[in-house]
């Protein structure tokens, strides 16, 4: 089986990227809006990409009708955000912010997640959450047509949240952290079962 991505539509593709591009790690991203509210959505599409500087990229696209989601309209406005990493304690939070609430909506309470105060950047991040990435806007770069394309956003990471119980030595425990990716369809999978292979010289 072929096919030409030129020739299939968004949902279709969307499909196809989401069943072969995986594992995928899910930013949930908190930020804060021009009215002072807080707005926490989860992005699958999201990766590092780059270490000096310490650069991520998150893709976000369209509300249905071609209207920019908040999480973008946020990032616009103040310049950053935050990226707190998903654990399997948080599965059930993550899932409920995925959906389309007014903009008049603060996520973290409809969820039951607490906001905490950044050190540098002005988005809030999520307490419960065992990473937070505090990330500052880069660049901002519009792909495709609306509603079909996409925006992504390039942010740096200004500073690194990480809860003590899971540091040892130089690396995280990942047995302790328990983070979650996002597979196609209503599927997800746990980092439970692990494997270790030595790099070759």
């Amino acid at each position: 089986m072929k096919f030409d991505p030129k020739s299939l539509n968004k949902r279709d593709l969307h499909e196809l990227f989401a069943n072969t591009i995986l594992p995928r790690p899910i930013a949930f991203v908190s930020t804060i809006g021009e009215d002072g509210i807080f707005n926490l959505a989860p992005f699958s599409f999201f990766t590092p990409l780059c270490l000096k500087p310490a650069v991520v990229g998150l893709s976000i696209g369209w509300k249905r009708g071609g209207k920019k989601k908040d999480t973008l309209r946020n990032i616009e406005f103040t310049k950053d955000f935050v990226v707190n990493v998903v654990t399997d304690s948080l599965a059930e939070a993550m899932n409920k912010a995925s959906a389309e609430y007014s903009s008049g909506v603060d996520e973290f309470e409809e969820v039951g997640l607490t906001a905490g105060k950044s050190d540098v950047v002005q988005a809030p991040l999520v307490v419960e959450s065992p990473v937070n990435l505090e990330c500052q806007l880069v660049q901002i770069l519009a792909l495709g047509e609306i509603p079909s394309g996409s925006t992504v956003v390039i942010g740096e990471v200004v500073l690194v949240h990480i809860r003590d119980d899971l540091w040892k030595e130089d690396h995280i425990e990942i047995s302790k952290l328990r983070p979650i990716g996002r597979l196609g369809g209503d599927y997800y999978c746990r980092t439970t079962d692990l494997f270790e292979m030595k790099r070759l010289e």
